[in-house]
């Protein structure tokens, strides 16, 4: 088993980091997310009521960057594990993207 040294590990954890992001919070992905947890088209926002199939646990586990992050840290691992520089060229892209995603947030509360 090798370690990845610290630049490799830079890509691996934006990587992860970016894919948390869209994952949990991005809203092109709302309509996937609503689905999966049974929020259905009506709910909204966090003060509308909660429809009763809704999967609570999928809820936590999704936007949780414990839960969620460590498997998809688990993931990008063992990816790494198996085939290092295919998971690196993986993790580039979206190791980029987040740091334009950092970036613009931290110049859009400048602004403001």
């Amino acid at each position: 088993m090798s370690v990845p040294d610290w630049w490799q590990l830079t890509l691996l954890v934006l990587g992860v980091f970016r894919i948390y992001r869209l994952i949990a919070e991005d809203t092109i992905l709302d309509k996937p997310r609503r689905k999966l947890l049974r929020l259905g088209k009506d709910w909204q926002k966090a003060g509308d009521p909660v429809p009763e199939r809704y999967r609570a646990e999928w809820g936590l586990f999704i936007t949780c960057p414990w839960c969620l992050g460590f498997w998809l840290s688990v993931l990008f691992w063992v990816a790494w594990q198996i085939w290092p520089h295919g998971t690196l060229v993986f993790a580039t892209p979206w190791a980029i993207s987040a740091v334009v995603a950092l970036v613009a947030k931290n110049l859009d509360q400048e602004e403001e």
